[in-house]
């Protein structure tokens, strides 16, 4: 069974997940902790439920969803991991923050640990993540699914009766539909799904209700 903790973070109220199961591995999806108490919050969760972080995760490389990666870094050694499709992004974070804001973003980040392989599975503990790629809202925006449990994670990709925006940088809505219809549309319905801002909802739920997806 997997264990799913829930952060709310920063200015654009993004979800941070931290995902374990009874062996303590843990899997970080999209820090996006930029105050110091939501840092404070996530890692000292790590530390008391007595955690083993192995894998910083990126279901996209835009700046609300990284602002914590480098907390993860100095905390656990641990560097993102994210889709090569977007790498020019998470390379970028000051600068993304600071055509998006307008204020510059005065912190230096650890470059990528690695980039996705193709077809992919990640692995803690007893579970494993598939990596699905649902290009779109950024060129390289992936799902994480765990089939054994029900569950995925999709990022910007979906959200509870909306989708994300594609006028961003890279961004493509012709891409994002296809990636709603060749890969959430197909998942099993019974699949909930954390998204990257918002609450959870369910791929059934989404079917009937999410305009997106009809």
């Amino acid at each position: 069974m997997l264990n799913i903790k829930t952060f709310m973070c920063n200015l654009l109220q993004e979800n941070t997940y931290v995902v374990s199961d009874d062996t303590k591995e843990c899997v970080i999806i999209d820090c996006g902790a930029y105050y110091e108490e939501e840092r404070t919050a996530i890692t000292q969760y790590i530390d008391n439920e007595g955690l083993k972080p192995v894998h910083l995760l990126c279901t996209h490389g835009h700046f609300d969803h990284n602002f914590g990666i480098d907390t993860i870094y100095h905390a656990y050694g641990l560097k993102a991991e994210i889709a090569e499709e977007d790498g020019f992004l998470i390379n970028d974070i000051p600068g993304q923050f600071l055509r998006m804001i307008g204020v510059p973003l005065k912190r230096e980040y650890p470059p990528v640990g690695r980039y996705f392989e193709p077809n992919e599975v990640i692995r803690f503990g007893h579970h494993e993540l598939k990596i699905l790629k649902t290009p779109g809202h950024t060129p390289g925006g992936v799902v994480f699914y765990c089939e054994a449990e029900g569950i995925a994670f999709s990022g910007d990709t979906l959200f509870r009766m909306s989708v994300g925006r594609t006028d961003f940088e890279g961004g493509s809505y012709k891409k994002l539909a296809e990636s709603l219809k060749n890969v959430i549309a197909k998942m099993p319905a019974e699949t909930t799904v954390y998204s990257g801002h918002g609450p959870k909802t369910t791929i059934s739920d989404e079917l009937k209700y999410n305009p997106y997806l009809h």
